[in-house]
């Protein structure tokens, strides 16, 4: 979705050509792959590790994190590999988007008008706050080191993100938002 904004706002003339569906097969092929490769160490990992008798992680989902605390075997080595795997994987992506939007901040800045740099700043701004409330919690998840605040954070990981996010994009569409001014209006008046 950066790429997109990017290639919006900095090209607009060429957007069409430079998100060609070729382009966004091969923008969405190494997301695809690293996550496959991610879940196939992940997987074999967890499968190689042992416990004794019933573990209860107290988590919204079965992390692999959570599983090598939980484990009786030696685990620095997949401690650091899991750690080192969360950091590149989330790191990457996170740095090429702020990337973009500092190219697509730089463009903005050039835009004469105030309403030319209000409407692209608001188009990009739902975007960014979920990237940042996405990654934000991601990154702390794997960087803390007990178990209670990683409820925390995988929470937000969990369920924050998946809720905000068509809230965010649905308070962009005008239909919704003239419906949210006639419900203000309407309370209002009683």
């Amino acid at each position: 979705m950066a790429i997109d904004r990017y290639a919006a706002i900095c090209f607009p003339l060429h957007y069409s050509l430079i998100m060609s569906k070729q382009v966004c097969v091969l923008l969405a092929f190494p997301a695809w792959f690293m996550s496959s490769v991610n879940a196939s160490i992940a997987t074999y990992l967890a499968y190689n590790l042992m416990f004794c008798g019933l573990i209860e992680i107290k988590n919204f989902f079965c992390d692999l994190k959570a599983l090598l605390f939980s484990s009786i075997k030696d685990t620095t080595s997949f401690k650091i590999f899991v750690n080192v795997g969360a950091v590149s994987i989330g790191a990457i992506p996170f740095c090429l988007i702020l990337a973009s939007y500092v190219c697509i901040i730089h463009t903005v800045l050039k835009i004469k008008s105030s309403d030319g740099r209000w409407k692209t700043f608001s188009s990009c701004s739902s975007h960014i706050t979920i990237v940042f409330v996405y990654f934000g919690s991601a990154m702390c998840l794997y960087m803390t080191k007990s178990l209670e605040q990683d409820l925390i954070f995988s929470m937000m990981f969990v369920t924050l993100v998946p809720m905000l996010n068509p809230l965010v994009y649905s308070l962009r569409n005008k239909d919704i938002i003239q419906a949210l001014r006639r419900i203000k209006k309407k309370n209002i008046e009683k």
